[in-house]
Order: structure tokens, then C-alpha cells, then sequence
């Protein structure tokens, strides 16, 4: 079994932690504070979180193995997430919902997205130029791409995905050094200050890589290179958290491990609080609305993450794995208990060397002992 990467482990949780927090603060007021703060996390946590993506993806390959293994944790979790959280907005905020799976909902454009990258990725990763290509495709997403299945997100994305991909433990190695990190506090300074100008000039929109160009109010023109400064930016910020993220193993890094929980559970929560009327609450009360928004999303985070949450809510998560780990334990019970039985039938020592050798884990098997 591959080692777990504390470093990527603790990015995925600070990551959908941000996720959390940013889908919770449409529900402040429509203020200066949390506009700018706002727009900073969606300047480049997506983008951090696409480049992670596509870093621990680049093992997969159009094998029988990987590809049943996408539609298990991929492909499933979106038809069953999409039809749960269609049913909770209509059915408990009154929503009216249309186009169901062509149109994903809300957080659901990450899974979509998700599968498609991992399905270009065998041609992506040994692709020499691949990144510009995914830029020019991201570029030129603006001109035509739409909703169905959030194509749109998908290619003006891509070369996030496609950064992660072509990255190595060499080359994200000279992130550690200190003059990097350093560098690294000064780029998210000017990213802050970069606020003020998706605020007066460049809207939020453009942040949410979904739009058309001819949506947003610009030329052609301004509009490839307004998407290409954010492209800059983006991957400036996410090398810069890469650069300042802790690499210790600890609890927070093996919370990070139930990312996908937290991102697909989440969403109930923050349409929930917005059912039960928190935006009028917080019209007026915006430093304590904003304190109890982002200090709950962390918690809500902690809350779903934590390994007996997680645990039992993966059960909805991956429901065809809860089953395959269910059976595989059911037989290796039952070839441990054959192997610990006296007995003189050569049938059975062949079929308890047989089930050895085909245990996906590969673990070894109880020697084989007389009874007592």
C-alpha cells in the first residue's frame, strides 16, 4: 500500500476547509470586507485545489482497474449526491430544479470536472508542451464553451490540473527553501491587494471560470488576457500556499484523507443555515455574523472529517468499495479460518494458496497451526 503524503494530505483538508468557508460567507451581507475576502480565497483555492487533484492523479492510467475505480469514486458519488441535494433544495428550500446531472449542482461541477481530468490524463501527463496546450484550451473555453456539464469549469481549469500532472517531488522540492517562502508571503500580500481590483474592475464572475466572455462585458480581447492574469495569479498562489503548508503528518493531515466527505456533505449544512434564515439575522449584525460563519464552516470541517464521522458517512460516499471491503475482509475471514483448520485434504491447501496469492491487499496469510 502507498505511503500517504502528509504534505498533500494537509493541503486537501486546509483546501475543502476553504471550500467550506467560502460557500458559507454567501450567506453575510453584501459588504466591502467580505467582498475582498472573498474574492482572495477564490482567487486561488480552486486553483490549489485543481493542481493537488492532478498531482495525486497522476498514477492513473485506462486500465480495468482504474477506470471501474473512477466511476466507483467518481461517476456513483455524482448521481447519488446529485440527486440528494436536488431533492433537499427542492423539498426543503422550495427550489426549483432543473436540467438534473447535464447541469451539476452547485459543488457537484467538481466531480464532473474530476472525471473528465482523469480521463485526459494518460494523454496529458507524457504530453511534451502540455501545459500551454491546456492554457490555449482554457483560453479559448471562454469563447464557447457552456453549462452542460460545467465544460466550461472544465477547460478553463485544465491547465491547474495539467500544472499538477507534469510536478514531481523534485521539482515542488524547492518550495521548502526559505527564500521561496518568503517570496511566498509577498505574493499572497499582493493578492490581497489584488482584491480591490476584482472588485472595482475585474467582477467576481470571472473567478468561478464558468462564464463566456460575451456574459462578462468585455472584448474578446481583454477578456483572454483578464483570464490570463488570473491564470498567473493563480498559479502563483497556489506554489506560495504550497510553499508556507506544514509538512508534519498529525491529526489534521489524516483528517485530509476524508476530503471528499467534507466536500459532498457539506453543501447541507450551508443551504440549511441559509433555509433557516441567517442572511436576515446577519443584515445587520456583519462582525459577529462574519465570526460565527467562518469559525462554524472550520468546525462543521473538523466535524465531518473526523474519523468517526467520516467513517460512517463514506458508507454514501463510495458505497461500492464499503461493499468490496466488506467482502474482501469476509474472505480473508474465511480463508484465515480454512488455514488454521487440521486437516489432510490437499483441495484445500491449494485453494488457501490460491485465495493468498489473489488477495487484492497482497497481505500475507496466517500460518497454517494444528488445533489444540
Amino acid at each position: 500500500m502507498a505511503t500517504r503524503d502528509a504534505w498533500f494530505d494537509n493541503a486537501k483538508m486546509a483546501l475543502v476547509t476553504l471550500v467550506v468557508i467560502g460557500h458559507a460567507w454567501t450567506l453575510l451581507p453584501d459588504e466591502p470586507v467580505v467582498n475582498h475576502l472573498y474574492d482572495f480565497v477564490y482567487l486561488w483555492h480552486i486553483p490549489a485545489f485543481v493542481f493537488v487533484t492532478g498531482y495525486l492523479s497522476r498514477s492513473f492510467a485506462w486500465t480495468r482497474t482504474r477506470l471501474w475505480q473512477l466511476v466507483r469514486t467518481v461517476a456513483v458519488p455524482y448521481v447519488i449526491f446529485e440527486c440528494a441535494i436536488a431533492l433537499f433544495r427542492h423539498y426543503v428550500g422550495g427550489e426549483e430544479m432543473e436540467d438534473l446531472f447535464l447541469d451539476p449542482h452547485w459543488p457537484l461541477w467538481y466531480l464532473s470536472a474530476l472525471f473528465f481530468w482523469r480521463l485526459v490524463t494518460p494523454v496529458f501527463r507524457p504530453l511534451p508542451g502540455g501545459v500551454l496546450v491546456a492554457v490555449a484550451i482554457s483560453l479559448g473555453a471562454g469563447l464557447w464553451a457552456g453549462d452542460m456539464l460545467d465544460i466550461a469549469r472544465i477547460c478553463g481549469l485544465l491547465p491547474f490540473f495539467v500544472l499538477g500532472l507534469k510536478a514531481t517531488p523534485q521539482r515542488l522540492a524547492a518550495l521548502r527553501r526559505t527564500p521561496v517562502q518568503v517570496a511566498a508571503v509577498a505574493v499572497f500580500a499582493g493578492v490581497l491587494a489584488l482584491t480591490w481590483v476584482t472588485d472595482s474592475v475585474v467582477s467576481t464572475e470571472w473567478l468561478f471560470y464558468r462564464a463566456r466572455y460575451d456574459t462578462l462585458g468585455e472584448s474578446d480581447l481583454d477578456s483572454v488576457l483578464i483570464r490570463g492574469g488570473l491564470l498567473m495569479v493563480g498559479t502563483l498562489a497556489t506554489l506560495a500556499f504550497l510553499a508556507l503548508l506544514p509538512r508534519t503528518p498529525g491529526w489534521f493531515a489524516r483528517m485530509g484523507a476524508a476530503s471528499l466527505v467534507v466536500y459532498l456533505f457539506h453543501g447541507f449544512f450551508v443551504k440549511g443555515t441559509l433555509y433557516a434564515g441567517f442572511p436576515e439575522w446577519a443584515e445587520d449584525r456583519l462582525v459577529p455574523a462574519l465570526l460565527v460563519v467562518t469559525l462554524g464552516s472550520v468546525a462543521l470541517a473538523m466535524l465531518l472529517a473526523w474519523p468517526p464521522v467520516a467513517t460512517r458517512l463514506t458508507v454514501l460516499v463510495d458505497p461500492f468499495g464499503y461493499a468490496e471491503r466488506h467482502a474482501r475482509h469476509a474472505v480473508d475471514l474465511g480463508v484465515t479460518v480454512v488455514a488454521q483448520e487440521d486437516h489432510d485434504a490437499p483441495v484445500l491447501d491449494r485453494l488457501v494458496e490460491q485465495l493468498a496469492e489473489e488477495r487484492p491487499e497482497g497481505g500475507p496469510l496466517p500460518t497454517q497451526t494444528p488445533r489444540t
